[in-house]
């Protein structure tokens, strides 16, 4: 008879009685789930930034492949999860950290919200969507907790490797190609954009035209095609 057991990587053990600790195991799957959003948002946009970010999350991973395998940390004693694996750092904490990290600094230092007409208002909704994504990172962090599949230490050093691993990333291959086009890491950005292949996917660096990456400037292109459909169909109609 053949031998089966579980597939690690989505089977989430919680308590049954606590509502909470539900919502945590769904939580606690957000890094799995980042993957194919990832994918779905580098076909459809076709941004390097985004496939750059993509990349980074696989460069964590593998680090922290690397890192479990140097230290061999078990898992916590009594928790009866039954994971392969070591414990040490989280991986789940690394991969949410990194996303956190990178997209706050995205968020800071290069992306602009369209603006509402009021100051206030819209530093408000900044502020929300870093909280949003802050609170983010810190709940499933805190469900590899609550559910016992690690310790404090492993999920503060997985979140500090994370956010680490994310700022320096961002910095590296996003801020200092933008803000130093003609420094070795604005050179290798260029290179990679008018590499044949990547010309041939038709792929691009909106925000380094564009504050909103050219979402605003897409839509208005939308509108106007649509308005004049419109009218066609109207005139057709009348």
């Amino acid at each position: 008879m053949t031998n089966r057991i579980s597939l690690d990587l989505t089977h989430v053990q919680y308590d049954a009685s606590s509502d909470t600790s539900f919502v945590l195991a769904l939580l606690t799957l957000s890094p799995i789930l980042l993957m194919p959003a990832y994918a779905a948002l580098s076909v459809q946009t076709r941004e390097l930034t985004i496939i750059n970010m993509w990349a980074g999350q696989f460069l964590s991973e593998a680090l922290n492949w690397i890192l479990k395998h140097i230290v061999k940390e078990g898992r916590p004693k009594g928790s009866n999860t039954h994971l392969n694996g070591y414990g040490f750092p989280s991986s789940h904490s690394q991969n949410m950290g990194y996303f956190g990290a990178f997209l706050v600094c995205h968020m800071y230092f290069r992306h602009r919200f369209a603006s509402c007409g009021y100051p206030l208002l819209d530093q408000a909704f900044r502020s929300t969507v870093y909280l949003a994504i802050v609170s983010w990172v810190a709940l499933v962090a805190y469900s590899r907790l609550n559910l016992l599949y690690h310790t404090p230490h492993q999920v503060i050093w997985g979140l500090g490797i994370g956010i680490s691993h994310g700022v320096v990333h961002y910095v590296l291959t996003e801020l200092l190609p933008y803000t130093r086009p003609l420094s070795v890491f604005g050179w290798a950005r260029a290179a990679i954009l008018a590499h044949p292949v990547v010309v041939w996917m038709q792929i691009r660096d909106g925000w380094a035209i564009w504050a909103d990456g050219g979402r605003e400037t897409e839509w208005k292109r939308w509108k106007t095609a649509y308005d004049e459909r419109t009218r066609v169909l109207q005139k057709r109609v009348n």
